[in-house]
């Protein structure tokens, strides 16, 4: 694993080529030209001054709720899982996380410090980072409803503290400032019994266990839940639970969920995430939106 030295002295590390495969929950996808992993929220900073303007850059977490294509990621790829990794609570009755903590940790050392509301993280296979920029939710909890601020960077390594009010929140939806990107948050919670948010997570983990491919390369939910419905329910009643293209499978355990059962290429997963599409909007009339974001070029 070679480290990165120059005259800006960054210490992260860069690699070159790097198997995206190695870096998402489905398995797949090909490689970045340029991947590299910052030690800290100063080592992205002077990283991203280091890039030239035009250089396309990709940020990613712990690979869910993505589809890298087969031929790879033109550009540079920045992965924050594990290293923007600090967590804490703030002089202001906060939790703060940087955006490489993952979900599940967030929700454990809210419950332990006395809070109450970030229990649903648990149930959330990503990062702080990826859950403020989709909105990620589960268990009738949202990221956003727990926000306090966010801190974002631009391509010039420039931090901002940012407030909801700087964003459209949606389900499943953020739009806010173009060009900066989420590096922490800062929770609001009420107090709460430990005790009782440990069973609660444990509630929480458990039924995702029973009703989710948890053992299985997936990415979570494929599709948004349309208004008043559920995609599960919708492509269950079209029949289509089991259907597959080469290793890619929609779950039979989960109708929202495509399992890689070994083999699966990216080009399969996007097929078969199309041809559900089709399939659900011939029978029920409903056209399914991707919660999965596509990334990359095709082989």
């Amino acid at each position: 694993m070679p480290r990165m030295h120059s005259r800006m002295e960054l210490r992260g590390t860069l690699r070159l080529d790097e198997p995206l495969a190695w870096h998402t929950s489905w398995r797949v996808g090909g490689p970045a030209d340029r991947y590299y992993e910052p030690a800290d929220l100063e080592d992205l900073a002077q990283f991203m001054r280091s890039l030239p303007e035009d250089e396309p850059v990709y940020w990613i977490g712990l690979g869910s709720n993505l589809l890298i294509r087969d031929g790879g990621v033109r550009g540079t790829v920045l992965c924050l899982s594990g290293r923007l990794s600090r967590l804490e609570q703030t002089s202001d009755g906060c939790v703060r996380g940087e955006a490489g903590v993952a979900c599940a940790k967030l929700a454990r050392f809210c419950v332990q410090h006395g809070f109450s509301g970030a229990e649903f993280l648990a149930g959330i296979p990503g990062t702080v980072g990826g859950a403020l920029a989709m909105n990620a939710g589960a268990s009738g909890g949202e990221t956003w409803g727990i926000v306090g601020a966010v801190e974002t960077m631009d391509r010039h390594g420039e931090i901002r503290i940012r407030t909801p009010s700087d964003y459209r929140i949606a389900y499943r939806s953020v739009a806010g400032p173009v060009g900066e990107w989420f590096v922490a948050g800062r929770f609001r919670l009420v107090p709460g019994a430990v005790a009782e948010g440990k069973a609660l997570i444990k509630s929480l983990l458990a039924r995702r266990g029973a009703t989710q491919p948890t053992q299985q390369p997936n990415a979570g939910s494929v599709f948004r839940n349309p208004p008043g419905d559920y995609a599960a329910r919708l492509i269950e009643a079209t029949g289509l639970k089991g259907l597959c293209d080469g290793d890619a499978c929609v779950s039979d355990l989960h109708a929202n969920f495509i399992i890689n059962r070994g083999q699966a290429t990216a080009a399969q997963i996007e097929r078969l995430i199309a041809l559900v599409q089709q399939r659900v909007l011939a029978a029920q009339g409903i056209k399914l939106e991707p919660e999965v974001r596509i990334m990359g070029v095709e082989s």
